[in-house]
């Protein structure tokens, strides 16, 4: 039996007593010690849904979790485009604090077009997958106690939408296939579109501070999403939305030049290349290690990417695995997204090994594309057929030359800004990230550190005027929050209360 409770923003305290026999394993939430007298507990849905802009659900109950979920999460849809009947689909997860007022969060995922669940289970969400070898069972799930939405001590005030954005990733749809055709801007514009209509959904949140988060791609389009925000405030184009600022980690920019030519000093910074193959790097090839032009620089630039091809470019202390092959979508493909595939089930076949990290991806995979997940989620039928987490092979336009100077104005106009980086990303290493930002010519306010968690360095930071803040995860990869998810918590804890990492 399923027993929801109502909650208002301004109502007293429950009065239980009367079903405490049925709701024995919801008594636990309440047993939960607290870090302040003000903390609440989410039961159910504490904000009304407009059927006309939206459509969600509260999901209490997930395949693969044992009991009732410790926190609210609601999923659903929002039409970002009639026209086309583009749909984006969300899980939003509740403060378990105070989400009257703690900051809301939208955590954009990468690739282009991965699915905002890994953001929800490999990143900073409430939930991660028990890695253990796939029986034909579905996997399991369990509470991620580093989850950014938390109020158990220590304490993150913030509620969290992951977003499948743009159109094609995970369970967003679209009626017409020439929907899935969008680019950075247009994909960028459907986001605040999704924001503005689901800001008149759950009207509570308005007021709350907002914050952009997101890693790798998804962090050149945060700034662009941003400025529109911004923009539309200015103007007067939207309600107002309290944009606060935002968290990017290893971002890429869009400048090859600026994402990719450190990776040669990188390389040689952590031993994968000797001194004398870097030497003979700088003396031939101008400072220039992503555009060869003559033939020695070319010689040993390919020399030295067969060295770099050795490691895991993402996380390099990680063993060279199978990678989950991404989707690619034919033409036909794009059609079968609006077919119902009742039953699916994925069969192992090339897969990587437990030891990857890559085998939590598969383990996705496989419970994402269970009917019961799908059910519990509320996914509308027949919208999308087979689910990947990242999906390759729709068309996307990367009409975004470079995002720093979308960072620049951000900057100017004052909006917060975090930018962390995995210092064992050699995708878009850490050196890179550094330049871009030296580019902007913001004055240091504080001087390279030390922060540290639990007593010990957790990387090394400074801060620049502007609210802007730059720092490393300390045996972080690409994604740094997926491998040092206590470190990546102990961080968002002092920059989201505005103190000093």
């Amino acid at each position: 039996m399923t027993i929801k409770l109502v909650r208002s923003r301004t109502a007293g305290p429950y009065h239980l007593l009367p079903l405490l026999l049925h709701l024995a394993p919801a008594i636990l939430l309440l047993l939960l010690p607290r870090c302040s007298a003000s903390a609440s507990v989410s039961v159910s849905a504490s904000a009304s849904a407009s059927a006309s802009a939206s459509a969600s659900a509260v999901v209490t109950h997930l395949p693969g979790f044992d009991g009732p979920l410790p926190f609210y999460l609601e999923t659903g849809y929002v039409d970002v485009e009639e026209e086309t009947g583009t749909e984006l689909f969300y899980y939003f997860v509740e403060s378990e604090r105070s989400p009257g007022t703690d900051p809301l969060i939208l955590w954009l995922t990468g690739g282009p077009r991965c699915s905002g669940f890994s953001g929800m289970v490999f990143e900073v969400g409430p939930l991660k997958f028990v890695l253990a070898p796939y029986d034909g069972n579905l996997p399991q799930l369990v509470y991620n106690p580093y989850s950014w939405s938390k109020v158990r001590c220590p304490t993150i005030i913030a509620s969290i939408i992951f977003l499948d954005s743009p159109v094609g990733s995970g369970f967003s749809y679209a009626r017409d296939p020439k929907a899935y055709d969008v680019g950075e801007i247009s994909s960028s514009l459907q986001v605040v579109t999704f924001m503005n209509k689901w800001f008149s959904d759950h009207p509570s949140y308005v007021s709350n501070p907002f914050y952009l988060g997101g890693s790798s791609h998804a962090g050149k389009v945060i700034p662009v999403i941003a400025h529109y925000i911004s923009q539309g405030n200015e103007q007067g184009k939207q309600q107002e939305i309290n944009l606060k600022g935002y968290i990017v980690g290893n971002p890429i920019t869009g400048s090859n030049f600026v994402d990719f030519n450190s990776r040669v000093p990188y390389a040689h910074g952590v031993g994968i290349i000797s001194d004398q193959l870097y030497e003979v790097a700088i003396k031939n090839c101008n400072g220039d290690y992503v555009r060869p032009t003559n033939r020695m620089c070319d010689e040993v630039l390919n020399t030295i990417n067969n060295l770099i091809s050795e490691v895991n470019q993402g996380y390099i202390l990680d063993d060279k695995c199978v990678i989950i092959a991404p989707k690619t979508m034919s033409d036909d493909g794009v059609k079968d997204m609006f077919l119902s595939k009742e039953g699916i089930q994925l069969e192992p076949s090339t897969d990587p090994t437990i030891n990857c990290f890559s085998y939590r991806y598969y383990l996705s995979n496989i419970w994402a594309n269970d009917n019961r997940t799908r059910n519990a989620l509320m996914i509308k039928q027949g919208t999308i057929g087979e689910w990947v987490r990242c999906i390759k092979g729709f068309p996307y336009t990367f009409d975004v030359p470079s995002s720093i100077e979308y960072i620049s104005n951000l900057a100017t106009k004052g909006y917060r800004a975090l930018v962390m980086s995995g210092d064992h990303d050699m995708m878009v290493p850490f050196l890179g990230t550094q330049a871009w930002i030296r580019s902007l010519n913001l004055s240091i306010i504080d001087d390279w550190r030390a922060w540290h968690v639990d007593g010990q360095c957790a990387g090394f930071t400074t801060a620049y005027a502007n609210h802007m803040t730059f720092a490393t995860v300390k045996g972080g990869g690409h994604t740094a929050l997926t491998y040092r998810p206590k470190q990546g918590f102990g961080m968002a804890q002092r920059w989201l209360d505005d103190k000093p990492l």
